[in-house]
C-alpha cells in the first residue's frame, strides 16, 4: 500500500488515471444514490405519517412487510422486465455502449442519463485530481465533488436537497478545515453561519413581501456546508456565480417552455455547480473579482 501511494504521489499520470477510473465507478454508485434516496425517504416520510396515525391502523387490515429497499439492496433491475442486472453489465459507460443502451433482455431502452452521471463523475474528479494537493485534501474534495453531482440531480428530479447529504457535508467541512485544508477553522465555522442565515433572511424577506416561498431550507444548509468548506469569504462569489447561472438556466427554459414562467426552477444545482467551480477555480476567480472591483 506504502509503494503504491508514493506511486501516486510522484506520477501525477498515474494519480490522475486511478482517480478517472474512481470516478467512474462511483458515479456508476450515485446512479443508484440519485434514483433510491428519494424513494427511501418517502418510504420513511409513509412510515413517520402511520406512527401518527397509530390508532386509526390498527383498525386497518395489516399487510405483508415490504421488501428491505436501500442503497445496497435489491439489485439493480431493468424497470420493465425485472431483469437482474450482472456485473458485466454494469461497467461504466462500457457496459450502455456494449448493450448499445438497452436491456440485454427485453431491449427497452436505458437512458442516456447514466453514463452520461458516470462520464460526468470521472471528468470532474480528474478535474480536482490537477489542482488539489495528494493527500486527505484531494480525498474530501473528491469526496465533496461526488456529493454534489449527487445532490444536484437530487434537487432537478425532486425539488429536495435531503438532509443526510447537506447536513454530514457540512460537519464534514468543518473536520477537514480543522488543520486549515481549505479555510482556517474560525473562517469556516463564520461561512456555515453566514452562509445559512444569508438566504435565510433572504427566503422570509421574499415571502414577507410576496407571500410566496423562493426557495427551500435545503438551500440554506448547502450554502451553510460551502461556507464550511471555503470559509465566509468565498460566499459573495459563490452566491454571484449560482445566480448567474441560475438566472440563465431560468431565462432559458422560460422561453423554450410554455408555462415556464410559473413553473419553479430548483436552486440547489446551481449553489453546488457555483460551489464545485469555486473548488477548482477558487484562486483566479477571486482575483478576477477583485480585478474587477478595483478597475
Amino acid at each position: 500500500m506504502t509503494e503504491i501511494l508514493l506511486l501516486l504521489q510522484g506520477s501525477l499520470w498515474a494519480l490522475c488515471l486511478v482517480v478517472l477510473c474512481l470516478g467512474l465507478l462511483v458515479g456508476s454508485f450515485l446512479n443508484v444514490v440519485i434514483h433510491r434516496l428519494p424513494k427511501m425517504m418517502q418510504a420513511e416520510w409513509r412510515s413517520e405519517c402511520r406512527a401518527f396515525l397509530e390508532d386509526e391502523l390498527k383498525a386497518a387490515p395489516t399487510k405483508e412487510e415490504k421488501p428491505k429497499y436501500n442503497l445496497v439492496v435489491p439489485r439493480s433491475a431493468c424497470p420493465q422486465c425485472g431483469h437482474k442486472i450482472t456485473a458485466l453489465e454494469n461497467i461504466p459507460i462500457i457496459s450502455w455502449l456494449c448493450l448499445k443502451g438497452k436491456c440485454s433482455e427485453c431491449k427497452t431502452p436505458i437512458s442516456a442519463r447514466y453514463p452520461s452521471i458516470e462520464l460526468l463523475t470521472g471528468l470532474m474528479s480528474l478535474a480536482v485530481a490537477f489542482v488539489v494537493p495528494f493527500g486527505w485534501p484531494l480525498l474530501a474534495a473528491l469526496v465533496l465533488t461526488w456529493t454534489l453531482i449527487a445532490l444536484t440531480f437530487i434537487d432537478f428530479d425532486t425539488m429536495l436537497l435531503p438532509d443526510n447529504m447537506t447536513l454530514p457535508l457540512l460537519w464534514l467541512g468543518l473536520i477537514v478545515n480543522f488543520n486549515g485544508s481549505f479555510a482556517t477553522l474560525e473562517d469556516a465555522v463564520i461561512g456555515a453561519m453566514a452562509g445559512y442565515l444569508s438566504l435565510w433572511s433572504i427566503y422570509w424577506a421574499f415571502k414577507i413581501l410576496t407571500k410566496k416561498e423562493g426557495m427551500g431550507y435545503g438551500d440554506f444548509k448547502l450554502l451553510a456546508a460551502l461556507g464550511a468548506w471555503f470559509g465566509w469569504q468565498a460566499l459573495p462569489l459563490i452566491i454571484l456565480l449560482s445566480s448567474f447561472v441560475g438566472a440563465i438556466v431560468g431565462i432559458s427554459l422560460m422561453a423554450l417552455a410554455k408555462n415556464g414562467r410559473g413553473q419553479p426552477i430548483p436552486f440547489g444545482p446551481y449553489l453546488a455547480a457555483a460551489g464545485w467551480i469555486y473548488l477548482v477555480y477558487g484562486e483566479q476567480l477571486i482575483e478576477l473579482y477583485y480585478r474587477f472591483l478595483l478597475g
